[in-house]
């Protein structure tokens, strides 16, 4: 039997899939798909090398502003060029 998320899939389960999708669905009402943007528009992953030092430094710094690695170094980045 397949599951989802380790819940078995029962016949009644597609079957209210099935119908909900000839029902159709409201476009504007479903979850927008990729990431948002970061900046003023889309983003380029742009990969950069670090030392193992200067990774746990920067994961420090991000776990310290409770935010992400990634926001850390943008806002270096951004500091520094401006």
């Amino acid at each position: 039997m397949e599951a989802i998320n380790g819940v078995p899939v029962t016949e009644d389960m597609i079957q209210a899939w099935a119908d909900e999708a000839e029902r159709g669905y409201d476009i504007d009402a479903l979850r927008k798909r990729g990431r948002k943007p970061k900046g003023d528009g889309p983003a380029r992953v742009v990969p950069v090398r670090l030392d193992d030092s200067l990774v746990r430094a920067l994961d420090a710094r991000a776990e310290e502003d409770k935010t992400s690695r990634s926001d850390v170094i943008r806002a270096a980045i951004r500091a520094y060029v401006a």
